[in-house]
């Protein structure tokens, strides 16, 4: 499943299909359960027939890259979630065939697999060469592109002629190499270098970042939106003319060719509108697009393991899905433009848990019925006990943003109670400032008990001192012109409000214990049967087919599931090793997670995936390290945090005090806002790897102390 995002600046609606589908060239990130294809079951068949063979099966099957959630990246502006399979599973629906998923582990299986009958459409958009021509037929080109010399930011290279010496590096099966060996025929001493195949282009771009390879060629379009989190690179001159890039179909397949052509000149034609829209619902419906407008945190919206989550994010979903709109998620730059981005109509609705106040009224928005509750409560350090009432605040400073309801509640208080009133920067959020009281960096803050009770499932160096006023309740907002959304927005949250599918989702960010757990120190200590776990012998023959240390693997386990096979977490991950199910699907595997056997497998197939998807020449604990962290947050989240660590002068290849260091720093917006995959709760992972780490080595420790003992019995040296 995918997800792409447009420039973080808004662009023109013409603009906006070149670059959602520019995004696909990168991979993409997303929901797994925002769309209902299948993934491969009732796949596994040969068919090389046109349009009319697919409709006797009813099926079309996607080709997609296997990149699992590891290639993802968080939707930031002007996007849809999942828009490469959206895009094609509509198609599919439009014709009357149900869209299924084939998966292919590189690119250069795409060709062999479509012209062999084991797929019928291949979704990532490839450019159109006489090579590929010869081999498979495409659609009409969805957006044009041209190939550029990409180099090191400090690099003075700018002419071609400056390229004699220099080394190109790119993969033999893209358009890419053609043109690195026409580079290297002119310039004579030009150096054409092969990369492997099943390298990713996040991948490559990394590999030119650290100096590892030279230059490297690419097309325009994508490295566009790669030069939004890779700053370290730039475009030296483009080295083609603009190409035509479409999908890929089997040639002698006309129905197929025409029903698709017909399908995306249309979209293309209908999506190309002005970018603003302020009408009501039945316009929205006509676009078949709703708009949400939020912000990138971890009670609205956020990326994790791949998955789009976030309170705010599914009840969107949610709504959007009962009147069969796409939900379109566009993340403001402050908490000061998302009214303004609503009223302008760049968004049809605002939910980022608003408190409904008569100065946001008078703007011309209105609110939907309260669908939450909190109460506004001073937050302190936690060794502070001197406040209890407002009576205590003489002489103490409040730090809030100007346009949160928190400055309007604190604003008529400042002078009678004789405290100061600070104001935040706006791109700041809640969390960020509740972190920073707990630094020291500010005094108190105000904040929603709801927000502060994510907080203080990671944390426990801030409290909350006692609430301010009477609980206030949460409204989305809309246009209040815009009765019709409106009144079905209330009818949906009136439905809704205290239903399961409401009181499920909720805990499932506010309150549940499986969310997050607290990792406190505990007795490392043998069982009853003298191991380390009841899986033990599960455990050591998987590790010793994946090539990883048992005792590792066993404390990862405890970590994850506490030896728990029927464990499952707040996000859907299953079993001993907390796996994802459609993770394990992604990784060959079908089966139940809770079953021991399946599940540990299924996790340390993972786990070894992930670690093949790192440098082989990080030093050998490192890469363990960044692993383990991949296997909490992401890959993507491990990857921004490498090259924030470089940026600031760390060293990219160590994880203690280096990487990890630049992993908590992306909790913080400044450092967030300029990462891929925005923010991320970067003391998870952290503590994730640490925990694991003292628990191993606390296994080996008690190994070594037993072959010790044993030793010693047989008069033996330790």
């Amino acid at each position: 499943m995918f997800a792409c995002f447009a420039p973080a600046d808004p662009v023109r609606a013409g603009d906006r299909i070149a670059w959602l589908l520019a995004a696909l060239l990168l991979g993409g990130c997303g929901d797994p359960e925002a769309i209902d294809a299948p993934r491969a079951p009732g796949t596994n068949y040969v068919e090389t027939g046109d349009l009319e063979a697919l409709r006797k099966r009813g099926l079309l099957r996607i080709l997609l890259l296997n990149e699992s959630e590891d290639h993802s990246f968080l939707p930031r502006a002007g996007t849809m979630v999942d828009f490469e399979l959206r895009f094609a599973s509509e198609f599919a629906q439009s014709i009357g065939l149900e869209p299924v998923i084939v998966y292919v582990d590189r690119m250069n299986e795409f060709i062999p697999a479509l012209r062999e009958g084991r797929g019928d459409l291949i979704a990532a958009n490839l450019a159109i060469t006489g090579e590929r021509k010869a081999l498979i037929d495409f659609t009409v080109p969805l957006l044009h592109a041209r190939q550029v010399v990409l180099k090191r930011k400090d690099d003075q290279l700018s002419r071609r002629e400056q390229l004699k010496g220099r080394s190109i590096a790119t993969r033999r099966t893209t358009p890419f190499w053609a043109t690195a060996q026409s580079l290297a025929d002119k310039y004579g001493t030009v150096r054409v270098e092969q990369l492997e195949e099943d390298l990713s282009n996040e991948e490559k771009f990394e590999l030119l970042a650290n100096g590892a390879i030279d230059l490297t060629i690419h097309d325009d379009l994508s490295f566009g939106l790669a030069a939004h989190y890779h700053e370290d690179l730039e475009v030296a001159f483009p080295v083609t003319r603009e190409q035509p890039i479409a999908w890929g179909i089997r040639q002698n397949s006309p129905q197929l060719k025409e029903a698709l052509d017909r399908f995306l000149n249309l979209e293309q034609l209908t999506r190309n509108k002005r970018e603003a829209h302020t009408d009501d619902l039945a316009g929205i419906k006509e676009r078949r697009t709703l708009r949400l407008v939020t912000r990138n945190n971890a009670a609205t919206y956020f990326l994790w393991r791949g998955q789009l989550l976030g309170f705010e994010y599914e009840m969107a979903k949610a709504f959007a899905k009962q009147h069969g709109l796409r939900l379109e998620v566009l993340v403001a730059p402050s908490w000061q433009h998302m009214l303004p981005m609503l009223l302008k109509g760049k968004a049809d609705i605002a939910a980022a848990f608003l408190t409904p106040t008569d100065s946001r009224r008078a703007l011309g928005v209105a609110f939907s019925r309260p669908y939450s509750t909190a109460s506004e409560v001073v937050v302190t350090r936690s060794d502070d006990e001197s406040l209890e009432s407002l009576e205590d605040l003489m002489g103490r400073e409040f730090t809030v943003r100007r346009s949160s309801s928190y400055w309007q509640t604190l604003a008529p208080l400042a002078r009678r109670y004789g405290f100061k009133l600070r104001a935040a920067p706006e791109d700041e959020e809640t969390e960020t400032i509740i972190a920073r009281v707990a630094d020291g960096a500010y005094d108190l803050t105000l904040a929603d008990s709801n927000i502060l009770d994510i907080e203080l499932t990671w944390r426990d160096d801030v409290r909350a001192s006692f609430p301010i006023g009477d609980p206030i309740h949460h409204g989305w907002a809309v246009r209040a012109a815009n009765k019709e959304l409106l009144a079905n927005i209330n009818r949906f949250l009136k439905k809704q409000y205290r239903s399961t599918f409401y009181n499920l989702t909720y805990a499932k960010y506010f309150t549940s214990e499986h969310r997050i757990r607290r990792h406190k120190e505990e007795r490392v200590d043998l069982n009853t049967d003298g191991g380390y776990s009841p899986y033990d012998g599960i455990v050591k023959r998987y590790a010793e087919q994946y090539g990883f240390d048992w005792r590792l693997l066993v404390a990862q386990m405890y970590h994850e599931s506490r030896f728990d096979p029927q464990a499952r977490s707040w996000a859907g991950a299953q079993g001993l090793m907390q796996v994802l199910p459609r993770t394990a699907r992604q990784m060959g595997l079908e089966g139940d997670l809770t079953d021991p056997e399946f599940g540990i497998h299924a996790g340390i197939k993972y786990l070894a995936w992930m670690r093949e998807r790192f440098d082989p020449e990080l030093p050998v604990q490192d890469r363990m390290w960044m692993t383990l962290a991949a296997y909490n947050a992401g890959r993507e989240h491990v990857r921004d945090a490498r090259r924030l660590a470089r940026r600031m002068g760390w060293k990219s290849n160590r994880w203690f005090g280096n990487v990890e260091r630049a992993m908590l720093l992306l909790e913080k917006k400044k450092y967030a806002s300029k990462a891929r995959n925005g923010y991320v709760r970067g003391r998870e992972p952290v503590n994730y790897v640490r925990d694991i780490k003292q628990r191993y080595e606390a296994y080996v420790r008690m190994e070594d102390t037993l072959a010790c003992k044993l030793a010693r019995s047989q008069r033996e040296a330790c």
